[in-house]
């Protein structure tokens, strides 16, 4: 199905209403996967990254989460057209450009100095903007706290990357090993925010829950900041 310009700016004015509340009918194995997911940090992920943090100098770590970042912008950029946010869609694309040519294939990030910070979307923001409700809350095995819209556009936005086209098959691994290394620089980073969550809480689900769905609702328009909340499987 071919969409013009017009009619992706009807889809856009079709945003979903916004959520009250918390939808969880899957409570009982969200918590089965909640408890691997919480052993798998505990056990590999924790670990991992606080021995990468002591052994990797902090210019290094940065420069790859800067390239893992990098890649996914023209992702962002597919997904901002389809909200009808051209503007986004350009602003993301000069700092593509930027980060991967001056930025040496984005391991510099010079376009934030510059003045074109990251505007980040997803498939899942696509999903609400064409009117998708939030549907249920889902914690995904690895990935974390999700809903059921948010984990369908996680699915979709693997299949809309446009690095896909063009990056050979034999190249591809150098993507994927850069969002793990990736993973475990932010994990390192913040880990004292995560694990008071994961950790110290008194029911660690629960509050992964809510914090959550208000940072995810706060980013999509739907409802005031209230935390900071970093997810610890945050890709």
């Amino acid at each position: 199905m071919k969409l013009s310009l017009p009619g992706l700016l009807a889809l856009a004015a079709c945003a979903a209403p916004a959520p009250s509340g918390i939808n969880d009918p899957y409570e009982g194995f969200n918590r089965k996967v909640h408890g691997v997911n919480v052993a798998v940090d505990k056990n590999v992920i924790r670990p991992l990254a606080t021995g990468a943090s002591k052994v990797v100098p902090d210019p290094v770590a940065r420069g790859v989460t800067n390239f893992a970042d990098n890649l996914a912008l023209p992702g962002m950029v597919v997904n901002s057209v389809l909200q009808a946010n051209i503007g986004d869609a350009a602003h993301n694309t000069m700092r593509f450009l930027v980060n991967t040519t001056v930025g040496i294939g984005g391991l510099f990030d010079l376009a934030t100095p510059a003045g074109a910070p990251e505007r980040s979307t997803d498939f899942g923001e696509t999903l609400h903007v064409w009117g998708m409700a939030e549907g249920p809350y889902t914690e995904l095995p690895l990935l974390g706290p999700s809903t059921a819209r948010d984990a369908l556009g996680k699915v979709v936005d693997v299949a809309l990357d446009p690095l896909r086209m063009v990056i050979p098959k034999d190249q591809a691994w150098v993507g994927t090993a850069a969002k793990g290394l990736a993973l475990l620089d932010k994990r390192g980073r913040y880990s004292e925010t995560v694990d008071s969550v994961l950790y110290d809480s008194a029911d660690g689900y629960a509050q992964a829950r809510l914090l959550y769905l208000q940072n995810r609702r706060y980013d999509l328009g739907q409802a005031e900041a209230e935390s900071d909340f970093e997810d610890p499987y945050a890709q």
